[in-house]
């Protein structure tokens, strides 16, 4: 009884807002924290001084001390090397917890996930053909993350088209559509290799198909960060919807709602958002499979809730994910994307155990 009424209480408006207050709370909190963590060791004393002279100086124009003003080595580490990276970490870490949450809800199944079904490695094959052919050089110097989009596009509407094949879309012909094309988006990426017959082309993909936050910079940053704040707000501000998508699109006619082109629109936004991911970080898998995961089993299956708690907690663990591959291995940065697959791994294959993969308990 006593964890029936904590459960209630949990998924009561209040709560949540709370646990929203507080995540927000421990988002800044910890990409502070997490700066002082590193292959290289730094006094703190250092550390911090360069964030809160950084601070001072552009708030109030306060005068830099010369060990920690711009062209110093403390300040290049700390502000140009490990900051960009957690606020990266934090930024794909929302975008692939929010793409799983909208993903779970368009096809009604809580094993969605970018990773799961292929939408990734889809994304990494554009990234790939763009990076070693040039492919969407028309579009500047942002075609790698263009057609890092595009393959997420194609991909995420492929999926869903070929489970839908003969009825209705379920549990098993998701995951095998997802890792059928997975598979041939994974063969492509290599016979693109091959075709390149270049030394260097394993080394130019290797942070797309393992995943890494290393190559962050403040100028991508920006555009990430934007993107993922605007992803996110337009999802809270879509909760009644998603919520509909859970009862069913009869369900959701009755209330005066076609969820067909919603549909479309939700997967046009996430691919972006996946593609971006991707194009900064590579790929990395299960996020947006156990953060919604965790957040569904503490708050419920609201979307009011579920697409911000799941944004927040998916930066703040990404965030410490990141340090956890920069301190594990002493003197080697584990790429995050194996990290996530090893913590990842076990939460599907015990949601493949439970069979019951539906929001309301219908088996898939």
């Amino acid at each position: 009884m006593k964890a029936n009424t904590n459960a209630g209480w949990l998924r009561s408006p209040s709560a949540g807002n709370g646990v929203i207050l507080a995540l927000g709370i421990l988002l800044p909190l910890s990409l502070v924290a997490a700066v002082s963590f590193g292959t290289m060791s730094l006094p703190l004393q250092d550390v911090y001084g360069v964030l809160y002279y950084k601070g001072m100086h552009a708030l109030f124009g306060v005068p830099v001390p010369d060990q920690w003003a711009a062209g110093s080595a403390l300040h290049d580490v700390v502000w140009l090397i490990r900051l960009p990276r957690l606020v990266l970490g934090a930024a794909v870490g929302a975008a692939l917890a929010v793409c799983g949450v909208v993903m779970q809800a368009i096809v009604k199944n809580p094993l969605a996930d970018p990773y799961i079904l292929g939408i990734s490695s889809g994304a990494s094959l554009g990234a790939t053909l763009a990076a070693l052919f040039g492919v969407g050089a028309v579009l500047g110097a942002r075609s790698v993350g263009a057609m890092a989009f595009v393959g997420a596009l194609v991909v995420s509407f492929a999926v869903i088209f070929l489970a839908n094949l003969g009825g209705r879309a379920t549990a098993v012909k998701l995951l095998l559509a997802g890792s059928a094309l997975s598979a041939v988006c994974g063969a492509f990426s290599n016979f693109a290799i091959y075709l390149r017959n270049d030394d260097q082309a394993p080394a130019q993909i290797i942070r797309w198909t393992m995943g890494g936050l290393g190559a962050a910079n403040w100028q991508d940053n920006i555009l990430m960060v934007v993107a993922v704040l605007a992803g996110s707000v337009f999802f809270v501000t879509q909760s009644r919807t998603l919520n509909l998508m859970l009862l069913g699109d009869d369900s959701a006619v009755t209330l005066g709602t076609d969820l067909h082109i919603r549909r479309i629109v939700y997967l046009v936004i996430t691919s972006l958002l996946i593609g971006l991911s991707v194009y900064n970080a590579g790929t990395i898998g299960f996020v947006g499979l156990v953060v919604p995961h965790a957040v569904r089993l503490l708050l419920g299956t609201d979307h009011r809730r579920l697409v911000p708690v799941s944004a927040l907690a998916g930066a703040i663990f990404l965030v410490w994910a990141d340090v956890a591959c920069r301190t594990l291995l002493p003197g080697n940065e584990m790429p995050i994307g194996i990290l996530t697959s090893l913590l990842g791994a076990p939460v599907f294959l015990y949601l493949m155990a439970r069979h019951r993969y539906g929001f309301g308990g219908e088996n898939g």
